[in-house]
């Protein structure tokens, strides 16, 4: 009389030797692919001391004069199919001593994403026919913002600029989202323009 038990133990082990006939073969690598559309600017000309062009991808812009009595204004760029938002803050500059001030804050905002950053890359701009003049950077890794900016005219004006996305920084996962917003910021200092 043969026992179930042992009859079962070697018809399963040969099952499993006949069953793993090949090696396993990886995965090739792959790459996400995210086509966006071709940038198309247009000209923002609201109630603020500057003009400036956005990428119509760009739902919606939102701002808010967040003190009055010294010229201080919060700008909100949404792009809720990229899932982010540059954000810029633009203030009044009464004196050198301020204009100094404002920099160094806009260059110590930057430096507290060195903790999680690969790398800062820091673009000088220069456009003396428009008094545009301040430093675009790109943060590399995984920071809460991969670009900032500030930009200036050296006497009456200051903005300053963040991108920041609506998930947990993944460097990887935002690249190609990253990437092409930080060309909207590079147009928005190209497009921008002081009101006198």
């Amino acid at each position: 009389m043969i026992r179930p038990k042992r009859f079962l133990i070697p018809l399963f082990t040969a099952g499993l030797m006949l069953s793993c006939g090949n090696d396993p073969i990886p995965k090739p690598r792959a790459y996400l692919r995210l086509d966006y559309p071709k940038a198309d600017y247009k000209n923002v000309d609201v109630s603020l001391p500057f003009t400036f062009e956005k990428n119509k991808l760009s739902s919606k812009i939102r701002y808010i004069k967040a003190d009055s009595l010294n010229n201080i204004y919060g700008i909100d760029i949404d792009y809720p199919s990229l899932k982010g938002t540059i954000y810029l803050t633009y203030k009044n500059v009464s004196d050198k001593e301020l204009l100094l001030n404002y920099i160094r804050d806009a260059q110590n905002l930057t430096q507290k994403h060195a903790i999680k950053a690969d790398e800062i890359v820091e673009q000088p701009y220069i456009n003396t026919k428009s008094k545009v003049f301040g430093m675009f950077y790109e943060v590399g890794g995984n920071a809460a913002s991969q670009s900032q900016f500030y930009v200036t005219d050296s006497t009456k004006h200051f903005l300053n600029g963040s991108l920041y996305f609506y998930a947990k920084p993944n460097y990887d996962s935002i690249l190609p989202a990253a990437d092409y917003l930080k060309n909207d910021i590079k147009h928005i200092m190209e497009s921008l323009k002081w009101k006198e």
